[in-house]
């Protein structure tokens, strides 16, 4: 074997073996590019070679391009593009031998060999529409020519992945191989077609395309991709490798690619990818491996949430044991986490095994000595302390000393319920979202005496059972719920003042929120965020603005979906809101009672306020170190309650829509509304000194520089 250490050249008689070898996914940067050509170039010019094999070391094919370098500066040495390009053209056949993953750039290389054979569970793709631009390296030409138009939509379009076996199956692959033997089986193919002539995708013509396949796609792009522009520019290209010759449509990918890349979707879309993965580093914590001996999980509670918490981690394979306090809640708990795993099974997700596998994991009763043996358990009781308080003392004179406690609350003091134990090291919050076995959120919520290592092991676990993780401090609502009572209240007011609140849903979906807040506030029932507000009644200010409309619809019996009626009706069995002109009624019958003249209210007006409000209160978590970084409070609102993910969470969209004015509605906010909406010194400096939120990351935070 010989080469640097990013790329070995090794001989296998008259078949040179090229390995990619860049831990952790063999990204494609700029020093391995260099190296890949270097290799390639050697063994097309060896006469002793008469073929090559590419195939990565390690877990995996590859995971493509470098994406931190998208967007940059251009590098010196070869390109992408170049390289697959050139693989095409070589004189010798050269065979792609894939396992783990082959993505983006990745499967680009390997669409443009003459042949690619793959394990069976290896994952293909070309993920390049999740981050906001096309596939720039040929992968809207050549994929359809191999797999037809229809499937190389349905991977373009969605970015989705597709096994080995499915790839041999739709002609993506010649062949698949058992792991063991994958390497032997691409020199044995590479040996079989060297010698004749080189197949080359571009040769190949686009399979016949049915006649409605683009107008199809556009119709399903419209209810998909909304806001979105990569998806629309990604089908323009898969059109234009049927209208096109080769070399031509490859211009229009490169320059499609370009365009998009520099773009602001793009730019948002890449900013949440690392963001997400920046959320698991915790400043203090340090960045030592983390083994998590969690096996047995306890949960308090089979309602909503309980069951989809118990399910979550029963997917993920825990043993899980629940308890509740009546029978009816158990059998109701259990027939939701059947029903949930069997529907799985039916569509295909898992095998009628892991179905009944996942359901086996779950047990349930009403005696807490089930959690005797329980490593970690999660309260997702009722939403009142006395009842969190009378749950941690139980929990804590039946767990082992050293069995993690955590609470579901969401806007109770973590600090509080804690102090209802005798370890108080040994508790924290995981607030999960609800439906909690579909949302990814997690607030993993800090309070004061947990210790480091409880804090790290739990966020481990969260990363296990596929959610996403984000630290934060003790404060009413967290970061997320903190936030949503601003935006929320100014789509109240806006609602006193002459809107109406098919208006603010409307203008904030357009905006490209999953749903306004009205209608998300009838999905996840008003009878909750009422709760809350009369346990607040008591030290609420008189004298401080104060919005009635949600209190009297919940006084009407109109809770929500689950009673047929809340800010909307509802038709019996559907989940379709239709505006209510009693609502409208109450409405306007409240801004008369309150003193408000109604008039006009823009659009812009409520994008400016809803967001103002909301961006204005992530900076003054940010002050108060409730959240590590902008970045963060970016992945809570992505994951947690639907901000579009390609304007890149509300604070990079804040960065790029202007802070100067936000800083301006916020300041007239409070103006007309006093206290309730009190300006952050940390926005007004970045305003004023014409800084980013982004800016914080690279200089360490936020709280000592408010």
């Amino acid at each position: 074997m010989s080469g640097g250490t990013l790329v070995h050249l090794e001989h296998r008689g008259p078949v040179a073996v090229v390995t990619l070898d860049n831990p952790p996914v063999n990204a494609m940067g700029a020093a391995v590019r260099v190296a890949l050509k270097a290799a390639l170039d050697a063994a097309m010019a060896d006469p002793a070679v008469d073929a090559a094999v590419l195939t990565g070391a390690g877990k995996h094919f590859s995971g493509g391009a470098d994406i931190r370098e998208f967007g940059a500066p251009p590098v010196d040495g070869p390109t992408l593009v170049g390289i697959i390009n050139a693989v095409e053209t070589m004189p010798k056949p050269v065979v792609a031998a894939i396992h783990g993953t082959a993505t983006g750039g990745a499967l680009e290389l390997a669409l443009a060999c003459a042949h690619r054979i793959a394990t069976e569970d290896a994952e293909l793709g070309l993920p390049e529409v999740t981050l906001g631009f096309v596939p720039g390296a040929g992968g809207t030409q050549r994929l359809p020519r191999l797999v037809g138009v229809p499937r190389a939509l349905d991977m373009i379009l969605t970015g989705r992945r597709v096994s080995g076996a499915e790839a041999q199956a739709i002609g993506l692959v010649d062949e698949t191989a058992p792991a063991a033997q994958l390497l032997d089986a691409a020199v044995a193919l590479a040996m079989r077609a060297a010698g004749g002539a080189v197949r080359r995708t571009c040769d190949l013509p686009v399979p016949a395309t049915p006649a409605d396949v683009f107008t199809r796609a556009e119709a399903d792009l419209a209810k998909t991709a909304r806001g979105r522009v990569a998806p629309g520019a990604a089908l323009e290209c898969v059109r234009q490798a049927t209208t096109m010759p080769f070399a031509e449509g490859l211009k229009a990918e490169r320059e499609a690619f370009l365009g998009l890349v520099r773009g602001p979707e793009s730019t948002a879309l890449r900013h949440v990818f690392f963001a997400e993965r920046e959320a698991q580093k915790v400043p203090d914590l340090g960045a030592g491996a983390v083994s998590s001996n969690i096996r047995r999980v306890g949960v308090v509670g089979f309602g909503t949430m309980g069951a989809g918490i118990a399910i979550s981690f029963a997917a993920a394979g825990y043993q899980v044991a629940v308890v509740d306090e009546t029978a009816e809640a158990l059998e109701r708990g259990l027939a939701r986490v059947r029903s949930t795993f069997e529907e799985a099974r039916q569509k295909g997700r898992i095998s009628e095994e892991e179905c009944a596998a996942r359901i086996a994991r779950v047990s349930a009763g009403t005696d807490y000595g089930a959690f005797a043996d329980a490593d970690l358990v999660v309260e997702a009781a009722f939403e009142e302390m006395d009842i969190k308080h009378a749950v941690f003392a139980k929990l804590d004179a039946v767990c082992r000393p050293d069995a993690i406690l955590a609470t579901n609350t969401s806007s109770l003091d973590v600090n509080v319920i804690a102090a209802a134990t005798r370890h108080p090291a040994r508790v924290l919050g995981l607030h999960f979202f609800s439906p909690a076995n579909i949302m990814k959120l997690v607030e993993v919520v800090r309070p004061q005496q947990v210790a480091p290592e409880i804090l790290a092991v739990c966020l481990d676990v969260v990363k296990r059972i596929g959610k996403v993780g984000v630290v934060v401090g003790v404060c009413d609502g967290f970061v997320g719920n903190r936030m949503l009572f601003a935006y929320r209240r100014q789509a109240d007011f806006l609602l006193e003042e002459g809107a109406l609140p098919a208006q603010v849903d409307r203008v904030l979906r357009d905006f490209g929120m999953a749903m306004g807040p009205f209608q998300t506030g009838d999905l996840a029932g008003l009878d909750i965020s009422w709760r809350i507000r009369k346990r607040l009644a008591a030290t609420r200010p008189k004298e401080l603005r104060y919005s009635p409309i949600a209190d009297r619809l919940c006084e009407m019996g109109r809770l929500g979906q689950k009673t047929g009626a809340g800010w909307y009706r509802y038709e019996k069995g559907s989940r379709t809101p239709v505006p209510d002109p009693e609502v409208d009624a109450l409405v306007k019958s409240v801004s008369a009672e309150l003193g408000f003249t109604r008039r006009e209210i823009s659009d812009e007006e409520i994008i400016d306020r809803c967001m103002g409000a909301l961006v204005n209160e992530g900076a003054l978590i940010l002050e108060e170190g409730l959240a590590a970084r902008p970045s963060d409070i970016d992945v809570i609102w992505v994951h947690g309650y639907g901000f579009p993910r390609h304007r890149g969470g509300p604070m990079h969209w804040a960065d790029h829509a202007g802070l100067v004015r936000l800083l301006d509605t916020v300041d007239a906010m409070h103006a007309s509304q006093g206290p309730l909406v009190r300006p952050s010194a940390l926005l007004r400096r970045l305003a004023l000194d014409g800084g980013r939120f982004a800016d914080l990351a690279k200089s360490g935070g936020a709280k000592e520089k408010a």
